[in-house]
């Protein structure tokens, strides 16, 4: 049986080849890797300090935290203690005194302007308490937005599963001022989902609705990590808000003070109780 002999030069860069391959292969598994357990936002030694000298005020101090993909986290504390300072962080939309933020494996505390706002745009979905909807757009145009200004078509299967998702069907050619607050928050959280972002942050979702419809759109951010895997970060005083998340951060001071599994909204009020009292 003859045996065929390849050269010494052509083994190496054989070799060399499935080394590069294997390095390539090992990176993208490991960046593109969507799982339990996967810290899809990683925050370390963050501080945010305002003024200087004695008017010098200190929101966070040296703040470790990592948010878990595919739970709901609620950030809480009293007021002053850093949790929507925290948030902006997070999100990119505030810069840290010291420290670093990474989402999704991007560091985004060393990123340019431009390539920050690409990032946001690609990669986080946000619910504010103001629902921050364009007067002259339908719900429908509002929910494409991220996707228009991106110049990206909307995948219609995930947009009409988005749409039943808020049960706004029958609403979509309605301008914000035809609907009710809570359709509006229903199409801000439609929004914030249709990029299908690494991360949505909710701050103070409910703040502006009442109990019922509040309890609506906590349902909704609720469904859409149980049913799509959405990680979801929400800055909320409520406690019954807080409740439905799988972990509660609370902050003091501009350190976190305690981080807990699921809560029940009778101990989170008594934590926030002890907390604001032992000030």
């Amino acid at each position: 049986m003859r045996t065929t002999t390849i050269p010494e030069r052509d083994q190496t860069e054989a070799r060399e080849t499935l080394d590069r391959l294997e390095r390539e292969f090992t990176s993208e598994s490991r960046f593109s890797a969507r799982g339990p357990g996967r810290a899809v936002v990683m925050a370390r030694g963050l501080s945010r300090t305002y003024g200087k000298g004695d008017a010098a005020v200190h929101a966070l101090r040296d703040v470790d935290i990592d948010i878990t993909e595919g739970r709901l986290t609620a950030i809480m504390g009293p007021s002053g203690s850093g949790k929507s300072t925290l948030m902006h962080i997070l999100a990119g939309l505030d810069q840290p005194t010291g420290g670093r933020v990474s989402i999704d494996d991007v560091e985004i505390t060393r990123l340019k302007e431009k390539k920050l706002t690409q990032l946001r745009r690609d990669k986080i979905g946000f619910i504010f308490q103001s629902f921050n909807l364009l007067a002259t757009l339908t719900a429908d145009e509002n929910i494409v937005l991220p996707l228009s200004l991106a110049r990206r078509k909307a995948d219609e299967a995930w947009r009409r599963t988005v749409i039943e998702a808020v049960g706004l069907q029958d609403r979509l050619t309605h301008r914000p001022a035809e609907l009710s607050g809570g359709q509006q928050q229903r199409v801000a959280v439609a929004r914030a989902l249709i990029t299908r972002p690494a991360v949505l942050f909710a701050d103070e979702p409910t703040g502006n609705l009442d109990s019922r419809t509040g309890g609506e759109v906590l349902d909704l951010l609720r469904r859409s990590v149980d049913e799509f895997g959405q990680t979801v970060i929400m800055v909320t005083h409520d406690a019954n808000a807080a409740s439905i998340a799988d972990r509660v951060v609370f902050l003091k001071d501009g350190r976190i003070e305690l981080d807990e599994d699921r809560m029940t909204r009778d101990a989170i009020y008594d934590t926030i109780k002890n907390l604001e009292v032992t000030r």
